[in-house]
């Protein structure tokens, strides 16, 4: 109601100068095309930081898995963030944006769109009655490349998040090769899938699976993955006899945060409109996130006697996670049982881990894998239609098949996602290899993969205080 007043008493103003500037009189002022194009305007800014927060979640993510790592590790680990934001920014234009959003059957999208073709800034159907963009027509008031690019975003980060669990061991090459190909042939399926009209799992003419931000297209995808590969490569050879502990938890803390305030553009910016929608998805994210830090610091006071800086960030972190597939479905009450929820399980989903031993490096499975079938599965208990009309009620109000549909959806995405990864990894190995060679390893990847280190103590400092 408060966005058709501002509306109405924009194009009231509108109205108001022509009338004194005599324009009303020799050109009658058409209201409704007033209030649709300020509408137009709004939610066009709105995506459009939207995209650039979601964006900076990348960058975020760098410095969160790169202050894990040892310090002649550290730029390759920023690395594995930063190419991955080269290497899908382009062929999300050239192929990507098709095969996961173009009409065309309910596993992957047609070819319609390459390289953007027809993809311009038209609104959807909704607005303009004969465009034929009627894909993303849930999204009626924004240009369809702001759609895109919003979309782009969250195929940049997901395969970044993988690189947290085969981090200090594979090579660049081999990684930007398995970006490529993971990015093309895992991805865009599975966003097909559940985000397109007439995707196999989604809302739009599918299954029905509940999925408001990527709970299971980004979280369930990349973390299946993510253990996929790790399990694939192998343990790091100082695994698990003579692990380093984190080299620069500021740079954890610092990710962390960023990644908290790029994740706003994340939920909320998935309304697809600013309003009622992104408003309850700003509140519901924020309130998972401190439910979720707080839950984790508890426990680890609890059990270890202390809440670290570290615990306080990957809390956070699992609690973003978790309220993902469920940002624009649930109430803010639920949201910190999701946060709290999702928290306790990934913090002993981590312990499980380092007991079975799977040289998972940055706990990328626990957190996100874990963490994003949790919230998937908390979707389908908490969601309820008073929040958003568009959604389904969940097993709380009484729909049981909600439940059902939201556990096939995540096994879709555990088998397309392993499966897949798993091929990809072979054929990468047999072609290019995935490891760089035991001496690189050890001796740190920074100098080894790109002749330069984070810090300059390895080589330079050392080698220069020894001369004098």
């Amino acid at each position: 109601m408060l966005k058709k007043v501002v509306f109405i008493g924009a194009a009231t103003l509108l109205i108001l100068g022509g009338i004194l500037r005599g324009d009303a009189l020799a050109a009658p002022v058409d209201v409704n095309a007033a209030i649709s194009n300020a509408q137009t305007a709004a939610d066009t800014a709105f995506i459009l930081i939207s995209s650039a927060l979601v964006l900076l979640m990348t960058p975020a993510l760098a410095f969160f898995y790169g202050g894990f790592v040892r310090s002649r590790n550290v730029l390759n680990t920023l690395m594995m963030s930063f190419v991955v934001m080269a290497i899908v920014g382009v062929t999300w234009i050239l192929w990507g944006y098709s095969l996961a959003f173009a009409p065309g059957n309910p596993f992957i999208g047609g070819l319609q769109w390459l390289g953007l073709n027809g993809v311009g800034t038209e609104l959807t159907d909704y607005l303009k009655g004969s465009n034929p963009v009627d894909v993303v027509s849930y999204a009626p008031t924004i240009p369809h490349q702001a759609f895109m690019i919003f979309q782009a975003m969250f195929a940049i980060i997901t395969p970044a998040l993988i690189s947290g669990a085969i981090a200090e061991r594979i090579s660049f090459t081999a990684y930007s090769l398995f970006v490529l190909l993971w990015s093309t042939f895992i991805y865009t399926p599975l966003a097909h899938m559940v985000w397109a009209k007439g995707g196999f799992l989604g809302l739009y003419g599918g299954l029905g699976a509940l999925d408001f931000a990527g709970g299971t297209v980004v979280h369930i995808s990349s973390g299946v993955s993510a253990l996929v590969a790790a399990i694939v490569l192998g343990p790091r050879k100082t695994y698990p006899n003579r692990l380093s502990p984190p080299h620069n938890v500021p740079f954890i803390l610092l990710g962390a945060g960023l990644l908290w305030f790029g994740w706003f553009g994340f939920n909320a910016g998935s309304a697809l409109a600013s309003g009622g929608l992104a408003t309850i998805a700003f509140v519901t994210t924020n309130t998972s996130a401190a439910a979720a830090a707080l839950t984790w610091l508890i426990l680890e006071k609890v059990l270890r006697g202390k809440p670290t800086a570290v615990g306080a960030a990957t809390g956070a972190v699992a609690g973003l996670v978790g309220i993902t597939p469920a940002a624009g479905f649930v109430t803010p009450l639920a949201a910190i049982l999701i946060g709290s929820i999702t928290a306790f399980i990934c913090f002993y989903a981590v312990s499980f881990k380092h007991k079975i031993q799977i040289d998972d490096a940055l706990d990328t499975y626990p957190v996100h894998g874990v963490g994003g079938t949790v919230g998937a599965i908390l979707t389908a208990i908490f969601a309820t239609t008073t929040v958003n009309a568009a959604g389904k009620d969940g097993l709380l109000k009484g729909n049981w098949n909600e439940l059902l549909v939201e556990l096939a959806a995540i096994a879709v995405a555990y088998v397309v996602a392993g499966v897949g990864t798993f091929i990809i990894l072979k054929i990468i190995d047999a072609t290019v290899g995935l490891r760089v060679q035991e001496q690189a390893e050890v001796q740190g990847m920074d100098i080894n993969e790109h002749g330069e280190e984070g810090y300059n103590e390895e080589f330079g400092d050392r080698i220069s205080i020894s001369s004098k």
